[in-house]
This record gives structure tokens, sequence and C-alpha cells, in this order.
């Protein structure tokens, strides 16, 4: 398996750095709001990572951990806006991201929040200030000095004199020694959350609280290291030099791994500029099966343009999937196989050798398609036996496995009392009601029934209408 990885800027024969136990850090929410689309993108990608990871290398051999920012600027300004308390208005988002979460199929990380590492964090900062990577600006906060790590920039290839622009949030002083120097915890402030430390009450600046967490759980190095691409500079710049700092060991992380921008009009999406979608909304129209092919269906480095007829095309995809599975649901195939087994096989060969070039869902959704296609023609021209359709089942469930887009096929005993409701109406010659229930049948599952001298059911639930 090759990975690209951020830091050589090349993709990697990927070697798990000790006795294939994979260890994944991903960058987490701040949790002062509900998170968009945008968001999410990073989110369900890493967890097909996860899920891929688990799939090769076996589900104990995986950890993925991702953190929660529960205490940050913008919480604090929100919480204050709204008159509440800055932790329980982070618990609340929290809870709200989680929840999301589940409904998008993100099920594989552990979340772990920041504030319930506060040890860790001042754990850390003590040791950079003893080795004398840390100094303190009274009234403010302990700040990291970049002139004692002379390889900052290694990941992004900028500097921190290139520091000031939209995305990096470097913390602001004019006692700052350094013009990239960032705070690595914050002094007590009016009615600010602190918490209790040797060098003085307060709480954590924003990269810390990254490198505390990883350490405890990874120790000082790891696998890989995954975020939005917003994020390469200043704050994975910042976890490389106080955890190579800290630790004296390199490098931090062996694989930086960086998801491209979902693209809003011609511009990052982003909630500073509110051109986004909620992902708390967007379920509400969409199903997360549609959602999750639609965030995979670009290569994840590549932008993806947000637009609704890119989520319809998703959703048209995901319909031919459904499709096929409601046709296998309620149809009576004949005994034996044809060459279909033999493809659907050789898809899941396919799917592991795209997954295995840098996880290139794009590749593996046009080899499930070529099986799709192949598939309902075969089932229209009555060539599809059981034993395919055992294989074609398989190979489904696996790529639901990872990707989380397969739909579930149709509840048989519903579309059943519609078939015997159908024909009632025909026998007392209430056509246009049975018309309406025909197409009902044919809008929700895309099965067209045909009348047939036998009846309309089981067997003679047949070829979709041209």
């Amino acid at each position: 398996m090759e990975i690209y990885n951020t830091l050589t800027n090349k993709k990697e024969l990927f070697e798990p750095h000790k006795d294939n136990k994979i260890q994944m850090f991903v960058c987490g929410p701040t949790v002062y709001d509900y998170i968009h689309i945008g968001n999410a993108r990073t989110f369900v990608f890493f967890d097909v990572v996860a899920k891929y990871l688990k799939y090769k290398y076996g589900d104990k051999n995986v950890t993925y951990v991702q953190n929660i920012t529960d205490i940050d600027n913008k919480i604090i300004e929100r919480a204050e806006k709204e008159g509440v308390d800055p932790l329980e208005y982070a618990q609340k988002y929290t809870e709200i991201f989680k929840e999301d979460m589940r409904a998008l199929g993100v099920t594989s990380p552990e979340y772990k929040n920041a504030t319930d590492h506060i040890p860790e964090v001042i754990k850390q900062v003590q040791v950079l200030l003893d080795k004398g990577n840390a100094y303190v600006i009274e009234n403010d906060g302990i700040y990291f000095d970049l002139a004692t790590f002379p390889e900052y920039g290694k990941l992004s290839g900028r500097t921190a004199s290139m520091a000031d622009d939209a995305v990096s949030r470097i913390d602001d002083s004019d006692k700052k020694r350094n013009k990239g120097d960032f705070a690595i915890w914050k002094f007590h402030q009016d009615n600010d959350p602190s918490w209790s430390a040797p060098f003085g009450d307060g709480r954590p600046g924003w990269h810390i609280e990254d490198t505390a967490i990883t350490e405890k759980y990874f120790g000082p190095q790891y696998d890989i290291h995954g975020g939005g691409q917003d994020l390469i500079f200043p704050h994975h710049e910042a976890e490389i030099a106080q955890q190579e700092s800290a630790s004296g060991l390199k490098p931090f992380v062996k694989y930086w791994m960086h998801s491209g921008f979902l693209v809003n009009k011609e511009a990052k999406m982003s909630k500073s500029t509110g051109n986004f979608e909620t992902v708390n909304e967007l379920l509400k129209k969409y199903p997360k099966e549609v959602l999750r092919f639609y965030l995979l269906s670009n290569h994840y480095r590549s932008p993806l343009d947000y637009a609704e007829e890119s989520i319809k095309a998703a959703e048209a995809a995901i319909k031919r999937i459904q499709e096929l599975r409601n046709n296998f649901a309620v149809e009576e195939i004949k005994n034996g196989k044809s060459n279909l087994t033999d493809i659907a096989e050789t898809t899941e060969q396919l799917f592991a050798n795209s997954m295995d070039n840098d996880f290139n869902s794009p590749e593996a959704f046009s080899v499930l398609f070529k099986l799709v296609e192949m598939a309902n023609k075969s089932f229209n021209d009555r060539t599809i036996c059981k034993d395919d359709i055992v294989q074609i089942n398989k190979t489904l469930k696996l790529y639901d496995t990872i990707f989380g887009i397969i739909p579930l096929p149709i509840d048989t005993t519903q579309i059943q009392e519609l078939i015997k409701k159908r024909e009632e109406l025909r026998k007392t010659g209430s056509y246009v009601e049975a018309d309406k229930i025909r197409m009902r049948i044919k809008e929700e599952t895309g099965i067209w029934i045909k009348n047939t001298p036998t009846g309309p059911t089981g067997s003679v639930m047949g070829k979709r209408e041209k």
C-alpha cells in the first residue's frame, strides 16, 4: 500500500512503525457551532481510511484517535454572547457533532476532549519551558520560541514570517520574540475557564492539546496524522515543533495526510465566509449513503465542488445500487452461476488495488459501477443466477463496510402488500388507483411491475420500464 506523504511530497510505501500496530490521529472540530459539509469531507474520508486499514491489518491492530477542541477563543466568545458557561456550551455542540457523525456513518474514531487532558498539556508545557523552547509573557501566556526549532516549515514549505494570513490563527502579542511564535498556555483572563498549573493558572493553546493527547495514547512518535489542507500551516507545523522539541525524537509522525478543500463558488467552504451548508441540515435532505458517496467521489487530495447538481448525481448513482438490491430482494432467481460471479470476485481485487494506491476512492467506485451495470443488464436479460447474487452481495457488503454507501434493500413484506392492494383495485376496475400504486412502487424501488397471465407477484416482478 502506498500513501502520499505531505512531508515528502510523494507517495511512499506504507510501513507501520511497530509490528503492524497502526496509530492514526486526525484533527477534530472546534465545537462552537454545527459542522459544515466541508469539515465532513475530512471526517468521512479518514473514517474510510481507518476502516480500510482495519480491513487490511485487522481491527485490533488499528487505533484511530480524534480530538475535540472544547476550549477555545471562539467557544468563549459564542458562550458569552449567549450568556452561558463556555464548557457547557462546548458540551452541547460536542454532542451535536457526535450525533451528526453517527448519522453520517462515521463510526471509527475514538474521541478525546481537550479538557479531559489538561494534566498532559501541563506536563508538555513544563517540559518545553525546562528545555528552553518556551518563554513567559506576563499577563498573557507561555509561547513557543521558534528560534529554537530551525526546521519549522518542513511540512508546508513555509516559514514563521508567513504567518499572517486568513487561516493561520497565530496568537497575537507585541511582546513575542518572533512573529510566528504561538501560545502553548494562555493565562487566566476575566471569566475564562482555567485550570491550576505550576507556571500560572490558565488554559491550553490550540496546538498543544493535540500533541498532549497523542503523546498520552501513542507515545512521542506514531504512524499517520490527518486533517484538512488548511491545517498544514501553522497548526501541524506547530505540532511538529512542539513534539520533536519535547521528545528529541524525529520524525514525530511518519505519514502526514491532508484532504483537499470543498469549494463553494470557487472559494474554500468555511464558517468565516458564511458559504457553507451544515451536515445537520443536509442529513435532513439526503440519506447518509448519498452524502458519503458525494464526499468520496473525488480523490481526497483534489478539491471537490459543492453544488446541488453534484449531490443529485450522487443520489442517482446510489439509486442504481438500490434498484439492483431491490430486484434481488423480490425476484425469484434460477439456480447456478454465470460469469458475473468471477467478475464480482475480480471487482474485490480491483477495489483493493485502488485503495492501496493512496486510497483512490473514485477508481474503486468506477469498478463497482461496472459490476452494477453488468448485474442490472444480466437481471433484465434473465441470465443472472443465485450464486452470482451471493457473490455480488458479498462484494457490496465489502464496499459498504469501508465506504458506507450501499443502501439496504426494500422491505419485501411492504412491497408485496402494495402488490396485493394493486391487484384488488384492478379486480374492482379501479385502474387509475391501481396505476398510482404501480408508479409509487417504481419511484420508491425502481421496479416496474409487469402484468402477465400468471399475475404480477413474486417471480414475475421484472424488468424496469425503459
